[in-house]
């Protein structure tokens, strides 16, 4: 499954409505407009009702008329996030995504107590990546969002990219813990949570994939080097998720890959009571559109 299957998926999948916050960037509108003329889903799009409407004019201007797209103006980005964050807890709109706006700014909305969409998870961050030369989406979690996670916060994430891996079809993940060397060193801790997630994949504490752990990124996704090493598993050089000890190595994974392999990716953030999809404002309308995709797919019906 590669990422424009997950286009296809959620075209067939019941229409949803999507809430942008701060919509007012061309490559958020470019995404919506794409995704529009797919009949991906609804859209309200809350932010300077102005400089939305001329963006939309620039690029198709008859899209306007259409009965999908809402816009509301929202005075600043912090309007804009609270009002689209109401708008998923509210059931107007069931997944929620960032348009031309901070990160903190939307999840403080998201976090919010009162109107917010918390559940009581860790919320994570995970990337679906389509690499040239590669013939699966390869997920990695989390670039994003927790820095230095503990062992409990660790098992969430997983349990949080296991969700969404099914979601779109892949049934039993293969799960890679990631470490800098395969053996289990007590000075490294890295080496030490990917044991103990491994244990608790086969008592069955996290269930419905297989986990193992530690790992280097190499024979994670090579058979070819697990088999130099002499790794035996039923994972390594067949993962579907790679789980990574701190936020700079996901980060720098993340970075790796879309500027020296060329690779397409889609995230979004799990954990809330709604898909959030959570791209750079740097990302491309491409990136965004995939990440929408893969929102929708995640949304439960």
């Amino acid at each position: 499954m590669l990422l424009d299957s997950l286009i296809d998926k959620a075209t067939r999948d019941d229409r949803s409505t999507v809430a942008i916050a701060a919509a007012d960037t061309a490559e958020v509108i470019e995404a919506v407009i794409d995704a529009l003329i797919r009949n991906l889903a609804e859209f309200i799009l809350f932010g300077d009702k102005e400089k939305i409407t001329s963006l939309i004019k620039l690029q198709k201007p008859e899209l306007l008329n259409n009965h999908k797209l809402k816009i509301i103006h929202t005075d600043s980005v912090g309007d804009a996030a609270k009002s689209a964050v109401q708008s998923v807890s509210n059931k107007q709109a069931n997944v929620l995504m960032k348009g031309n706006i901070p990160t903190n700014i939307l999840l403080k909305a998201v976090l919010d107590k009162e109107y917010g969409l918390r559940t009581g998870n860790v919320l994570s961050h995970i990337a679906f990546f389509e690499i040239p030369g590669f013939n699966q989406l390869l997920l990695v979690t989390d670039a994003a969002m927790n820095i230095a996670p503990d062992l409990v916060q660790k098992a969430q994430i997983l349990r949080n990219a296991v969700t969404l891996a099914k979601s779109v079809g892949i049934e039993f993940p293969k799960v890679a813990v990631i470490a800098a060397v395969e053996a289990v060193n007590p000075n490294m801790q890295a080496t030490l949570d990917a044991a103990a997630l491994t244990m608790m994949n086969k008592r069955g504490q996290i269930s419905e994939c297989i986990v193992d752990g530690p790992l280097g990124l190499d024979n994670a996704i090579s058979d070819i080097a697990a088999e130099h090493k002499g790794i035996k598993s039923d994972v390594a050089g067949k993962a579907d998720i790679l789980l990574v000890p701190t936020i700079e190595v996901g980060n720098v994974l993340y970075k790796s890959l879309i500027y020296f392999a060329q690779a397409k990716v889609g995230a979004l953030l799990a954990g809330a009571s709604a898909p959030i999809v959570l791209t750079s404002r740097a990302d491309s309308a491409e990136s965004k559109l995939y990440s929408l995709a893969l929102a929708l797919c995640c949304v439960k019906k």
